[in-house]
């Protein structure tokens, strides 16, 4: 064959192979699904200890199931009930059984309202005889069973219902519930967004009482969003929203006797929140957990559900605030386990039923990260925890009394458990900055691995068509503290260029973005600006979480500052690695985030070329009471905090490309945010980019929509980075 003829095939060979090997990922892939990753959907651990359920959903017939699984063989047992037995075939969505496992409620139809309130059509199966009912002819809110499985109680426009399955009887146990006025049993707006509740309202043990909190806004001024939907003339939501400083619901703490009929009315003094209600196994007492409006002093009590009669269990204080965690558990006796950060890092500790400390269960220079139970068999506690580092996470057991600890998850990254009822086995969730969610079976006993339930293989091959690179994880030192960062750089990365470096961050107080997990949709984009040349990095600064209380609220009374300082101080310090070029720096974030970017590009303008801010805060003044507040305390009370780091209020230091982006239809971060920083800018004649997406709420998201905002952000920085 001749040389040349053969040469020019080896070069095309060589050449289809090469792109084979390092196919670019596209934002079009990002935005389709391509790189979703499977798991398990809504895992339920049965009584038993041997047995499980899992919501099944069939994409392809539309149709979902709720089947139910072995855990030693991992094999189905049987489909429970499907969305075929209900009389709409409507998908199921989520589930829950009763106490006694003999009926299963049904959500189906559900829509969002806000962040994680829905309404719904409910059904409830009764798995003995085999039907099912509908519990309203309209959508409801939380519905929930009583303790004995008999009946349930729903919300439906602000006011709370009984719902006695036997003969479908519906009793209306509120009457003056009303819109934008008073709420029976559901969260107002900040409640859900803030202490992450919708439900307000709990049984006692023995389902005679319902203990509920109401909520009258009358005094919460109205916030008003123009809705520009596809209606020859646009509306308005509106909606009661207290921003910093001003008037929040009054709540107060009610019970209904479910013999009587009767409701009464709880005194709880000093109660300016009430963000959690918790069932305790005698039935004449309920706790309650209630906050001052600083949020720095927490008291849970016990309410004797026949007297209303309160006794203080414990008392949290803090110089800045406290945090409000689901982690709370009762014992047989009453006596509870609680988290708290009171000795400068979050740990577990035992309380007698009267309240007293009976122990410090977990102690050590790193954060409990949740806490998953206690198994009264063995007298043993399971958590997850950052012992190993505080970019991962691990599953470990100890003893209540603190002693014969064990690590029983093994590969380094993030792990997350579900445990069997009886805590003998537990399905571990596993990712890594390499290793997308894997489902493996273990025994909790040893952690010793029984078999493998799930893998994300399938991604794994697809993804190694693909030009990617590796997150390097190191730290920094930054004003004092080792900072956690990672690096992204070109596959290609010559140490003898010098690349231009985008930073991104978020920052908010407790958050963490340098955390060695399974890539985000964000980490698809940042391979994408790798491939074209750019290194991104990461940085989580002082106020950021799981390094200790210090480390975290360092930043009280003054909202990103420091954090703001961290980030220039680290840009700066990258920019004298020898592959950066100081010339050609950027920074971008979303929410919290944009505050950052935008603050960044301000202060630092001797540092940072370019910014990215989406969804911004731009001054807290704005934002709501609850968040604002925990970490600034009010407007009146600290205003140099409020507007020295507010960005509008100094729109003249402006000198790098800045690109502002929002969602007029935020009911969170509300787009007078961006609105009043782009006045500000206009009066200072600077010159800026920006977009505003109608109708979009603080996800930007829907159709086209973040596909169109990705490829725009792309093009900024392209074109100016």
């Amino acid at each position: 064959m001749n040389k040349s003829f053969t040469l020019f095939f080896l070069t095309f060979f060589i050449l289809i192979y090469t792109q084979a090997q390092e196919k670019t990922i596209t934002l079009e892939e990002i935005w389709s699904g391509a790189f979703e990753t499977k798991g398990m959907d809504v895992i339920y651990p049965l009584k038993n200890g041997q047995q499980y359920t899992v919501l099944d959903k069939n994409e392809v017939s539309g149709t979902s199931s709720i089947d139910k699984y072995d855990y030693n063989t991992l094999e189905k047992l049987e489909t429970i009930v499907s969305s075929r037995d209900l009389k709409s075939n409507a998908p199921i969505s989520s589930y829950n059984f009763s106490k006694d496992e003999s009926k299963i409620l049904l959500g189906t139809e559900e829509v969002p309202i806000y962040r994680r309130s829905k309404l719904g059509i409910y059904y409830i199966y009764d798995i003995p005889r085999k039907t099912v009912t509908q519990i309203a002819d309209t959508w409801i809110q939380e519905p929930t069973f009583s303790p004995d499985g008999k009946q349930l109680v729903f919300v439906n426009n602000n006011n709370m219902y009984l719902f006695t399955i036997a003969d479908g009887r519906i009793t209306k146990l509120t009457s003056d519930g009303e819109r934008n006025k008073i709420i029976n049993g559901i969260a107002d707006w900040v409640y859900e967004e803030e202490f992450k509740i919708v439900r307000a309202f709990e049984w006692n043990s023995d389902g005679t009482k319902i203990a509920f909190i109401r909520f009258d806004e009358t005094a919460v001024p109205e916030f008003s969003m123009d809705v520009y939907g596809t209606d020859l003339y646009p509306f308005q939501h509106v909606f009661k929203y207290p921003k910093a400083g001003e008037n929040n619901a009054v709540v107060t703490l009610h019970m209904y006797d479910t013999v009587s009929g009767e409701i009464s009315k709880v005194s709880l003094p000093d109660a300016y929140y009430i963000p959690r209600i918790t069932q305790m196994n005698n039935p004449d007492y309920i706790s309650v957990q209630v906050l001052n409006r600083h949020q720095n002093h927490l008291r849970l009590y016990a309410v004797n559900t026949k007297t209303n009669a309160i006794s203080l269990l414990l008392e949290e204080k803090d110089e800045a605030y406290v945090d409000i965690t689901d982690d709370l558990t009762f014992l047989s006796d009453d006596s509870f386990i609680w988290t708290s950060e009171k000795d400068g890092y979050n740990h577990i500790y035992l309380h007698s039923k009267d309240g007293n400390l009976k122990n410090q269960i977990t102690k050590g220079n790193w954060e409990v990260t949740k806490y998953y139970g206690y198994d009264q068999s063995k007298d043993r506690i399971y958590y997850q925890s950052t012992e190993n580092g505080s970019i991962n996470r691990d599953i470990y057991r100890i003893g209540v009394n603190g002693k014969n600890k064990k690590r029983i998850s093994s590969k380094e990254g993030t792990n997350s458990a579900e445990f069997s009822s009886d805590f003998t086995y537990f399905i571990n969730e596993f990712s890594s900055s390499n290793t997308p969610p894997e489902f493996t079976l273990h025994e909790s006993e040893t952690g010793d691995k029984l078999k493998n339930i799930l893998n994300n293989s399938e991604l794994l091959n697809l993804l190694d068509r693909y030009e990617l690179a590796p997150k390097e994880f190191s730290t920094i030192a930054i004003n004092g503290n080792d900072l956690n960062m990672w690096m992204v750089k070109p596959k290609d990365f010559d140490p003898s260029k010098k690349y231009p470096l985008l930073m991104y961050q978020y920052s908010g107080p407790g958050s963490q973005q340098v955390a060695n997990s399974w890539m985000s949709s964000n980490d698809y984009w940042h391979q994408i600006l790798a491939s074209e040349g750019y290194i991104i990095a990461c940085v989580d600064g002082r106020g950021t979480g799981l390094k200790g209380r210090d480390f975290k609220k360092i930043t009280y009374l003054n909202l990103v500052k420091y954090e703001t300082e961290d980030q220039i101080a680290a840009a700066k310090k990258l920019s004298d690695y020898p592959f950066i070029d100081p010339e050609r720096t950027g920074i971008w974030g979303w929410s919290f985030g944009g505050h950052m970017s935008t603050n960044c590009l301000l202060k630092g303008n001797d540092t940072f070329e370019m910014a990215i801010a989406v969804a911004p805060v731009t001054s807290w003044r704005f934002y709501d009471t609850i968040y604002t507040e925990r970490f600034m305390r009010t407007p009146a009370e600290n205003p140099g905090g409020y507007d020295e780091n507010s960005p509008f209020n100094y729109p003249q230091l402006l000198k790098g490309d800045y690109l502002l982006v929002h969602g007029s239809g935020d009911d969170n971060v509300h787009v007078q945010n961006s609105m009043r920083m782009i006045e500000a800018l206009i009066q200072s004649n600077k010159e800026f980019d920006w977009a505003i997406y109608p109708d979009k709420d603080h996800s930007i998201y829907g159709g086209n929509t973040r596909l169109h905002l990705y490829s725009k952000m792309t093009r900024f920085v392209k074109d100016n980075l």
